[in-house]
């Protein structure tokens, strides 16, 4: 990909969403809908993840079915909650999920790329509507079916280290990997199945730190922000 990308694919923890009393934090989400607003000349889907109310396979609460199956149901409230903020700040938004709900649309790329091209902000829930898989995945599924040039991962760190930053203070930032290199070299940032799948259809994949003001508006301005993986 050369330029600014057209399209692109924010994939948001459910993390984001947290505040240091609240599940869904009001401030976390205002904060979220600053830096996506601006994004006038460029086209902005986001899958949300559900982490902060439930880690789905990663708890011990639920065997991993049910864990899964609370976890896709937390990022469809956490999009009707986002929704809120954006159109608070005059963005138009379309909510679909993978999981059927009255208060949303069901996944429909078509509908999706058509409410893109409208300047509409699309926001996906219910991760693939399958347990067994992370959101991550759903990111690089969506990101297929809309045609995004850039899948955008939000993270709280820089990018993707060649260690583990939090315990080696050596551990050097990745400005740029290979599909190849970040497979087989093991690192966990995203999940290998989202890689792989961005790999197959080429979709370029950007690591970047979502909690530095701006970062989301100079990648969606063509700059390198974090680690490139493609």
């Amino acid at each position: 990909m050369r330029g600014s990308p057209r399209r692109i694919l924010l994939k948001l923890s459910g993390e984001a969403f947290h505040g240091p009393e609240e599940a869904i934090s009001s401030s976390a989400l205002s904060r979220i809908a600053g830096e996506v607003a601006p994004l006038q000349d460029v086209e902005v889907a986001i899958v949300v993840g559900g982490g902060n109310i439930i880690r789905g396979g990663r708890t011990d609460a639920f065997e991993r079915i049910e864990g899964d199956t609370l976890g896709m149901l937390a990022t469809v409230l956490n999009a009707l909650a986002f929704r809120s903020y954006l159109e608070r700040v005059g963005r138009d938004v379309l909510v679909q999920s993978a999981v059927a709900t009255e208060w949303t649309e069901p996944i429909s790329p078509r509908e999706a790329r058509k409410a893109l091209s409208d300047g509409t902000v699309v926001l996906f829930a219910g991760g693939t509507g399958s347990p067994l898989v992370t959101t991550d995945t759903a990111a690089a599924l969506r990101a297929v079916s809309v045609g995004a040039d850039l899948l955008a991962k939000a993270s709280n760190v820089d990018g993707v280290y060649d260690d583990d930053p939090a315990v080696h203070t050596d551990a050097r930032l990745q400005s740029e990997l290979s599909y190849a290199e970040y497979l087989a070299k093991g690192y966990a940032v995203m999940d290998r199945i989202a890689v792989e799948i961005c790999a197959e259809h080429t979709v370029p994949i950007e690591v970047f730190n979502f909690d530095r003001s701006g970062a989301l508006e100079e990648l969606a301005a063509g700059k390198r922000v974090g680690t490139r993986i493609a």
